[in-house]
């Protein structure tokens, strides 16, 4: 195997070839990262915390498909993934991962003590998300907190502390990351049922749906009462209503439960996360413009 195939096999094992993991990830960070700089984060902010999230999910990435090699060979859809098809070692993927997990770590250095006492169990819940689905009823809700522990890192990073405000961004992305990825087990449920492993879908059973939608309601009130909380105006919920519209388009595309809708459903979140974002940074620039 020569050096090209060898990158290849490891872009394909962390994913970054399908960027829709970083941007669901990237996009509850930068509404931590813009909320606790009011509006105004220093760039090296951002920077550290964009190139993190990459780095972050790709050892994920690696991890999850470390713990689930197995499984991954009873699914059609995972068979060729590299560690499942044998083409990369599984102590390639432990390598990858700790080292992509020691390059965040070094971006880090620089911020705060908090922040980086902040960054040990941000690594324990993303090391130990893909384990969850062999015992924990809805693992998504762990995926929610592992995709989310960016955002109280990013008040820490920028206030030296850790407001309520950010717990409550954190449990938004709890909820949202339940609906999305109900959305995207429902895809996977018999397979799931075949090998045996969690899932929201299968623990909701009919009421998959309707859960779904709870969970972005649940989502978008949490958000309004964190704009209420932090002083964001009317852009701001214009953002919130178009990620509601997001949501409701959501519904038409999962409410017949045909797995091809359903990913595309999943993949969508994107737009969800992206509204809400597009709603925070023009609200603040509006207010800035105002003062100056």
């Amino acid at each position: 195997m020569n050096l090209n195939e060898r990158i290849n096999l490891y872009i394909k094992l962390t994913r970054l070839n399908r960027p829709i993991g970083i941007l669901l990830l990237l996009w509850p960070t930068l509404w931590g990262v813009w909320i606790a700089g009011n509006g105004q984060p220093a760039w090296n902010i951002v920077v550290i915390f964009v190139l993190g999230t990459v780095l972050m999910r790709s050892a994920g990435c690696a991890i999850n498909d470390y713990a689930d090699r197995d499984f991954d060979k009873q699914v059609k859809r995972t068979q060729d993934r590299p560690l499942t098809s044998g083409k990369l070692a599984p102590k390639e993927a432990l390598l990858l991962a700790a080292g992509l997990s020691l390059l965040a770590f070094l971006l880090i250095l620089p911020l705060n003590g908090l922040t980086l006492l902040l960054s040990i169990p941000a690594l324990f819940f993303a090391a130990s998300y893909p384990y969850t689905k062999r015992f924990f009823a809805i693992p998504q809700a762990y995926l929610g907190i592992a995709f989310g522990f960016g955002i109280p890192m990013t008040f820490a990073a920028q206030l030296g502390s850790v407001p309520a405000i950010a717990w409550w961004l954190l449990i938004a992305n709890v909820f949202w990351a339940i609906a999305y990825d109900t959305e995207y087990a429902m895809v996977d449920r018999d397979d799931d049922i075949h090998i045996g492993i969690h899932s929201s879908a299968l623990f909701f059973g009919q009421y998959d749906i309707a859960a779904v939608m709870v969970c972005y309601s649940v989502t978008l009130a949490i958000l309004a009462a964190v704009g209420s909380m932090s002083g964001l105006g009317m852009v701001y919920y214009i953002g919130l209503l178009c990620a509601a519209g997001i949501a409701i388009y959501h519904y038409t595309l999962i409410r017949e439960r045909q797995r091809e809708a359903c990913f595309k459903a999943f993949l969508h979140n994107s737009w969800f996360g992206a509204a809400v974002f597009m709603g925070i940074v023009l609200d603040y620039l509006l207010r800035l413009s105002r003062i100056s």
